[in-house]
């Protein structure tokens, strides 16, 4: 995958987990984690070996939490309102919360490939 590749896939993965989060009020499981990944993977035609997917599962569940203590979204309805539901669970890049959790996703990506 690509760069712009691997900050799509965090970004669905961190707001899947604060949509879970809001619904239920626990974080996503590891296996619903891994099944989301699966999901995107296949609907983005992308491919990823599994370190790299356990890797960014592991750095979205600390994303995640970090996301969750700014004054961000955090109920259902805001964040459902993030995907385009008519073509499919695609994220509306026009939202600028989306655009800051790609940002921050871009950002650690990028300083765990510095490291």
């Amino acid at each position: 995958m690509d760069k712009e590749t691997k900050a799509e896939l965090p970004t669905f993965l961190i707001v899947g987990k604060l949509l879970a989060y809001a619904r239920s009020g626990q974080w996503m499981r590891t296996d619903h984690l891994i099944e989301s990944c699966q999901i995107w993977l296949s609907s983005n035609g992308a491919r990823c070996d599994w370190l790299d997917r356990a890797k960014l599962i592991e750095a979205c569940r600390r994303m995640a939490q970090e996301v969750y203590t700014l004054p961000l979204l955090r109920d259902e309805a805001g964040l459902r309102k993030l995907f385009n539901l008519d073509g499919g669970w695609f994220f509306d890049y026009r939202s600028a919360f989306v655009r800051d959790v790609h940002a921050l996703s871009l950002a650690y990506l990028s300083a765990v490939d510095r490291q």
